[in-house]
C-alpha cells in the first residue's frame, strides 16, 4: 500500500467517524427532548446542561 493510498483510508476512515458522530449527537437530541432532560456538553473546559 502507497503512502497515498493509506492518506486516501485514513481519510475515509476519518469522514465516515465524523458522519456517524454528527448523527449521534442528532439522535442525542432528539432521546433528550422526548424524555424532557437536559443534553450535557462541553464548552469552555466547563460541563453545560444544554436544553435539546
Amino acid at each position: 500500500m502507497t503512502k497515498a493510498q493509506k492518506k486516501a483510508e485514513a481519510q475515509a476512515f476519518l469522514d465516515a467517524v465524523g458522519k456517524a458522530m454528527k448523527a449521534d449527537a442528532k439522535e442525542a437530541r432528539r432521546v433528550a427532548k422526548i424524555h424532557g432532560t437536559k443534553v450535557w456538553v462541553m464548552k469552555d473546559g466547563k460541563i453545560v446542561g444544554l436544553e435539546p
